[in-house]
């Protein structure tokens, strides 16, 4: 792996100001850019190393908080290691402001995002890949399809209420989606049960979308995150290398 350097920077959008984590390897040339979305446990150690795999892969990596109207990284603070005893506490916190985070909200921040790849001289031209977890798998999808010609890839992982019977749900962008696209769900996910996975592959088979979607088998509903309960080594080793094998696609 190459070595990168990573860094806080600030991105200004339409309703204020996302802080952000941006890393990229250190030889100094601009690389392809990719836009991580966090889980909803925000932005924190975790994230930042994860960030820093795909960067020593060969990318620039940007990883904003997605809740800056409500403060900077950590919006709700969690402990080091996320268990079950932890877990409902801290979700009781972070659940009024997933919500409150509106589809609308999203993606005029993701133009601000794509943006600052743009306009960076970290980020190599052209268009930019996305990965998501969890909450971020659906603000994945959601800006591949609001943005299409500056997305190439797409991918989601353990991803939660990706094509739900709402008139707003993810999946109805799938017809304005250009890039390839990957999920790998969570077996047996209550945030993604198997009529919703059936009903995302169909909407993007239908909409002509290069894509695929996995279920990882004996995972558990945040399985890419070490910092948790949910951690599972087998599956975040698959995920990396579909996540892997996308952006070489891609790129």
């Amino acid at each position: 792996m190459t070595s990168v350097t990573g860094t806080a920077v600030d991105i200004a959008t339409a309703d204020g100001t996302a802080d952000a984590y941006l890393t990229r390897p250190d030889d100094g040339r601009a690389h392809p850019a990719v836009l991580l979305y966090m889980d909803a446990f925000g932005l924190r150690p975790q994230l930042r190393s994860m960030a820093d795999r795909l960067a020593g892969a060969g990318y620039t990596v940007l990883v904003p908080n997605v809740f800056y109207r409500h403060g900077r990284a950590p919006v709700v603070p969690v402990p080091d290691f996320i268990d079950h005893a932890s877990r409902p506490a801290v979700f009781e916190r972070l659940f009024p402001i997933m919500q409150s985070l509106t589809p609308e909200q999203a993606m005029r921040d993701a133009d601000a995002y794509l943006g600052r790849l743009a306009a960076g001289p970290e980020a190599a031209d052209g268009p930019v890949a996305l990965t998501g977890y969890c909450f971020g798998a659906r603000l994945a999808l959601l800006t591949a399809g609001t943005y299409p010609d500056r997305v190439v890839a797409a991918a989601g992982f353990h991803g939660a209420q990706l094509a739900t019977d709402a008139p707003d749900s993810p999946h109805l962008v799938a017809d304005r989606i250009t890039a390839e696209v990957y999920f790998g769900h969570a077996d047996q996910d209550h945030a993604m049960p198997p009529e919703q996975q059936e009903r995302l592959a169909a909407a993007l088979t239908a909409a002509g979308v290069r894509h695929r979607c996995e279920v990882y088998a004996g995972a558990a509903h945040g399985y890419t995150q070490a910092d948790t309960a949910e951690y599972d080594e087998a599956a975040t080793e698959r995920h990396w290398t579909a996540l892997l094998d996308l952006l070489k696609r891609a790129f």
